[in-house]
């Protein structure tokens, strides 16, 4: 024991008699010409490193710099600033004149990927053909250098697409090691806050650089995400995925591949393609197992059960971020511009204002700010949805246009979603052509128009029973019976009209509706704005009278002025069964007067009534 515990202690006086002469024969700053040198001839940039360099021993043998850079070609900035740097280096080869880097360590770095920080070629510079493999010129410096891993912590990251908004990553973690093939692994994380959210992403990935610059590949192993912040749902977006990314420098194109991400309770799968340019050209195909757009996207004014709560939650106002100065003359729409897109979407279910839809598919191209959706459509219940249409943002003012197509959608589910307080529900089939400016409810109800033409089957409409009120109506005002109803609502079988939409204003035209107990037509108009009602029908009750009377049989053919106005909350009605009973006693007074007239026409008195009657005429 005692000798192999001698022999340690031996190794151990070795080892640091060792560092101690490396420290006081080496000089670092010997190798500070030459590591510029090789950078600049393996990648063209400039290294320049200021103040001394030293030795650090413990826990890793390392040589620390002051302030470094590096620098493009032609660059008016560095593409990475950093206060110090740090090179663990390996302690054998240095013994033979070998330089072999293990990592490089950056703390506090400023990596700028701008405009201003790319290479600026010379338009005569010769162009080295992609085969060229030939190896550098050795120096005779007696020195060889390798590098390993890199690392950059607490670092600060701008970037910007030309002519685009600088995004600013902070907090970067980077870790980064390769293999002698140019093959290697990624972990990063950072943090972009910006216009009052905050996004922290994280990703390990795999790393191909065997054929860089003119292609790199990444298999992203893990990808994890959180956003948080204004015009957010309340507990953020948070998710995970997979994904494998290819940039091929020349055609300037960015694939993704093998798409699979999860936001929240929403998973997507496909793949997306880009080639930047001047004009970016985008080219998705997606696929959504289950699309949750309620916790994807900001949350809207919930509707409540009573209608005065309802009504109340449309008034009261949407809280606003604040408007950023350099954003203030932006157009609607405006991150349409500039680009191209094919994009073709696909979803199992989609859940979005209270609504469910299954067997989504949509199908858009976008050119410069024209996007044409060819096909957006789904299930809903147990009707089929098609919205194909339009939206124009190549002008200061948008322009939307859709051709809506439902067939037997349930109207109470869609009128709940956008908080309409309007108690009906049935099955809907319409076909429509509406325009507008911007595509979202409150722009719809003040400043959109169209036309379409509904038709509605088994419609309940809930607080007004038309039957009802005309048979109480005629019961007060004659000696007419009818059976008992307690049902506060009016049902039919069948309804349409034709629709116009005018800027909030609705006109009815061409109403007519029918069920076994009523038949009405009419005509009316709606506000969206002031949501309320001024409607004109003519009701004949077919059923629910007591007995047989002449005056029931005149009812039942006869069509009753019935006006329905007021607030959608608060509804009012006004009949004329009045006039309408007094007319009938008055014919019916004529009619007996006739007869008896015509029987005792030779008579004095039959004459004289023939006359009254005429001149009533």
């Amino acid at each position: 024991m005692r000798r192999v515990l001698t022999t340690l202690m031996i190794l151990l006086v070795v080892l640091v008699a060792g560092l101690s002469a490396l420290v006081l024969l080496v000089n670092p700053n010997d190798f500070r010409a030459y590591m510029v040198r090789q950078v600049e001839l393996r990648s063209g940039y400039a290294l320049k490193l200021e103040g001394p360099l030293r030795w650090h021993v413990w826990p890793q043998l390392s040589i620390l710099s002051g302030r470094m850079s590096l620098t493009a070609p032609g660059a008016s900035v560095p593409l990475v600033a950093a206060d110090n740097m740090r090179l663990d280096v390996a302690l054998m080869p240095l013994f033979s004149h070998q330089l072999q880097v293990n990592e490089v360590m950056l703390k506090g770095a400023v990596i700028q990927l701008t405009p201003q920080s790319e290479a600026v070629r010379n338009a005569d510079a010769p162009v080295a053909p992609r085969e060229n493999t030939l190896p550098d010129k050795a120096e005779d410096a007696g020195w060889s250098f390798d590098i390993g891993r890199l690392k950059v912590a607490d670092s600060l990251l701008v970037f910007q697409h030309e002519g685009a908004e600088q995004v600013t990553v902070r907090n970067i973690n980077l870790q980064m090691e390769q293999d002698e093939h140019h093959k290697g692994k990624i972990d990063f994380s950072g943090r972009i806050n910006r216009n009052q959210r905050d996004l922290k992403l994280s990703l390990a990935a795999n790393v191909n650089a065997s054929d860089y610059p003119h292609l790199l590949s990444a298999e992203i192993q893990q990808l994890s995400w959180q956003l948080t912040g204004v015009d957010l749902p309340a507990q953020g977006i948070s998710g995970q995925g997979t994904l494998q990314a290819q940039w091929r420098e020349e055609q300037k194109q960015l694939e993704l591949n093998q798409l699979n991400l999860q936001a929240n309770d929403s998973a997507m799968t496909g793949q997306a393609s880009v080639i930047l340019g001047s004009e970016p050209q985008w080219n998705m195909n997606l696929q959504f197992d289950n699309l949750n757009l309620e916790n994807l996207l900001p949350a809207q004014a919930a509707a409540a059960a009573d209608g005065e709560a309802v009504q109340q939650g449309q008034t009261q106002a949407k809280p606003q971020r604040p408007v950023i100065s350099s954003n203030l003359e932006q157009p609607d729409y405006n991150g349409l511009r500039g680009f191209s897109a094919d994009i073709l979407l696909k979803a199992n279910s989609v859940h979005w204002r209270g609504m469910d839809f299954s067997q989504v598919s949509s199908q858009m191209t976008n050119k410069n700010g024209l996007l044409n959706i060819a096909e957006l459509s789904g299930i809903m219940g147990e009707g089929h949805l098609s919205l194909p249409g339009t939206l124009d943002v190549r002008k200061a003012v948008a322009r939307s246009s859709f051709q809506p197509r439902l067939d037997n959608i349930e109207i109470g589910t869609i009128l709940k979603a956008f908080n309409y307080p309007i108690s009906l529900t049935g099955s809907l089939t319409m076909a429509g052509d509406f325009s507008g400016s911007k595509i979202d409810a409150d722009a719809f109800r003040h400043h959109w128009q169209g036309q379409a033409h509904l038709e509605m089957k088994n419609t309940r409409m809930e607080g007004l029973n038309f039957q009802q009120l005309v048979q109480q109506a005629v019961e007060r005002s004659s000696n007419v019976k009818v059976k008992e109803n307690v049902d506060n609502a009016t049902r039919l079988d069948s309804f349409v009209t034709d629709l116009s939409l005018n800027e909030g204003q609705v006109t009815l035209n061409g109403m007519q509706g029918e069920s076994p107990m009523l038949t009405l037509e009419g005509n009316g108009s709606l506000d969206l704005i002031k949501e309320t009602a001024d409607t004109r029908f003519k009701i004949r009750v077919l059923e629910g009278w007591l007995g047989e009377s002449r005056l029931i049989d005149f009812l039942k053919t006869t069509p009753i002025p019935l006006n329905v106005y007021g607030n959608w909350q608060a509804l009012n009605y006004s009949l004329q069964v009045d006039q309408l009973l007094r007319k009938h006693l008055q014919d019916e007074a004529k009619r007996r007067l006739s007869g008896w007239a015509e029987k005792n026409k030779d008579s004095q008195n039959g004459k004289d009534v023939k006359k009254l009657l005429d001149k009533l005429q």
